[in-house]
């Protein structure tokens, strides 16, 4: 199988399973990814949050760090006003970090199917677009369209689609890209170097393009909420 055959399967959006109603539904693979991971994440939340002590230490210590470090990066860019979003901006920051990196112990992505990057850019976008009206007011966030001036509403509209197609195609782009990679560097070097690359594609590089989306997010988040002055 050449790189080209390689590519295609990697598009391809796979079934995991069909249920067996209303003349079946297919159940995508990155579907059921996606709930395995939402398993795992509640999971640990469960056992991470039992006999919890004053004075943290060990792993508690490590995921209040952790939590800290999250809480002081979103507020930093949204302010104080933003406090009340930081459940769903972490939560979206750990599911696709963990979705990014589970290539690591074999399993397929699930930002590797199209599908699942946009759902999370247009949910990005609702939730940029509900910050702005809840903060900003319904007549406020109407505003917003024709600020500085009226001739930019023709932009503004436009943002609406191409905000949630550049934050789709950035995380879909990069991933698919590494695999590309990956799969160029084996041709070359089949041995050594694709194991250390592959650490660095499935781990760092998976981490970055969680933390660039969820970014951008609050950046657009911010942009929203900012009263017109």
């Amino acid at each position: 199988m050449d790189i080209a055959d390689k590519l295609l399967e990697e598009l391809e959006c796979r079934v995991a399973f069909t249920i067996p109603i209303f003349g079946g539904i297919p159940v995508p693979e990155s579907c059921v990814m996606t709930w395995g991971i939402m398993a795992v994440i509640v999971l640990f939340c469960i056992l991470f949050v039992r006999k919890l002590k004053t004075v943290p230490t060990g792993a508690q210590s490590l995921i209040e760090s952790g939590i800290n470090w999250m809480n002081n990066f979103f507020l930093d860019i949204l302010g104080p006003k933003g406090k009340k979003y930081l459940p769903i901006l972490e939560t979206m920051l750990i599911y696709i970090g963990i979705s990014n990196i589970v290539g690591i112990v074999g399993l397929r992505p699930p930002t590797k199917d199209l599908g699942v990057t946009a759902t999370l850019a247009i949910f990005a976008i609702l939730l940029i677009q509900f910050c702005g009206i809840k903060e900003r007011g319904g007549k406020g966030w109407l505003h917003s369209f024709i600020e500085p001036m009226p001739l930019l509403l023709p932009i503004k509209i436009l943002e609406l689609f191409i905000k949630p197609l550049s934050l789709c195609m950035r995380l879909f782009g990069n991933i698919l890209g590494a695999f590309v990679v990956m799969e160029l560097i084996r041709l070359v070097v089949p041995v050594g170097i694709p194991l250390v690359l592959g650490l660095y594609f499935d781990i760092f590089d998976g981490c970055i393009q969680a933390y660039v989306f969820v970014f951008l997010t609050s950046l657009f988040m911010a942009e929203a909420m900012e009263e017109e002055e």
